[in-house]
């Protein structure tokens, strides 16, 4: 008999068809932590007791109501590297193992931060909007270049690396803050994150969500940044504070911004609509088709390593 599997976020009928030859699928995506939370809710209390596998995903997490309502569950993955909305401890204390998709869009989400950094700098919409408006070149300011410019990257982990590495093929400069130091790298350290935005050109938040970093980049930090400085997130949306970053470009206290996550996902960030330097996607950095399969393979991978009693690829607890 086949592991009964509550899957809490979007996956394509095809992925669903590839995890239902391991496990009897649940299918019933949530809108997010603190959102439309019923589908999933439905199908544990109607369920629950059954239920010894769930996947998640950072965002969504899953709630330790949730948890206490599934008696036999086992273990908790989440579709891609994040996993601040997983009460963690409160899973640990009931011996349910955690685990995440670590490494499976790293690739996917340093070439998104490149992209919109490079939309932002160079006004890469407004020159695509302007040619078809009629514009040319002599219309328009001169745009920025990119190279020999100073990055910081706030977060300096596997994704962190990553932009870093396609930052030194533009000739840049690094530097970083985080919570641990990376000497092997030879990038240069900062001890806060104001202090990086001090020096750097282009601050590109790639830390972990959850409360220790709420509003890590607020007013004093977008301040420092300067007027020629370029935010760029491809993290957790509550990393950053959305109203400081408007009156950030309002005032003219940094050049533009490069969002692709937001406090109030899915729905827009109003304060920011406004702003041609604003350059949004909808959360969009680590999905491709070869990263999406990458982490639904990773999560089977686990799942199945932990119902034959193997060790999990990437564990979180």
């Amino acid at each position: 008999m086949k592991p009964l599997l509550l899957v809490l976020v979007y996956i394509t009928e095809e992925h669903r068809a590839l995890v239902s030859e391991n496990f009897d699928l649940i299918y019933a995506p949530n809108e997010g932590l603190g959102a439309d939370r019923s589908n999933g809710a439905a199908q544990i209390a109607a369920r629950g007791k059954d239920i010894r596998v769930v996947l998640t995903n950072g965002t969504n997490g899953l709630l330790p109501s949730e948890i206490d309502a599934m008696p036999k569950l086992e273990i908790i993955c989440t579709l891609g590297v994040g996993h601040e909305n997983v009460p963690i401890a409160y899973a640990t204390a009931r011996g349910i193992r955690v685990c995440n998709a670590a490494s499976t869009n790293d690739d996917c989400v340093a070439d998104h931060a490149m992209g919109i950094l490079l939309a932002a700098i160079r006004g890469i919409p407004a020159l695509n909007l302007g040619v078809r408006q009629g514009k040319w070149r002599d219309d328009i300011p001169r745009p920025p270049h990119v190279s020999f410019r100073r990055m910081g990257i706030l977060g300096l982990g596997a994704i962190g690396k990553k932009i870093a590495k396609r930052a030194v093929g533009f000739d840049m400069e690094i530097g970083y803050h985080g919570r641990t130091r990376r000497d092997e790298t030879g990038y240069r350290f900062f001890d806060d994150v104001k202090s990086l935005a001090t020096w750097c050109d282009f601050l590109v938040v790639a830390a972990p969500g959850g409360k220790d970093t709420f509003h890590i980049v607020n007013a004093d930090v977008l301040t420092a940044l300067g007027p020629r400085g370029v935010i760029v997130n491809i993290s957790r949306g509550s990393l950053v504070d959305t109203q400081a970053v408007a009156d950030a470009l309002r005032d003219g206290r940094i050049s533009a911004a490069a969002l692709d996550v937001y406090e109030s996902e899915p729905k827009p960030p109003q304060a920011l609509l406004e702003f041609e330097n604003a350059v949004l996607t909808p959360h969009v950095a680590g999905i491709s088709p070869e990263a999406i399969q990458a982490s639904v393979q990773r999560f089977i991978d686990n799942a199945t390593r932990h119902f034959a009693g193997q060790p999990l690829l990437t564990p979180v607890n």
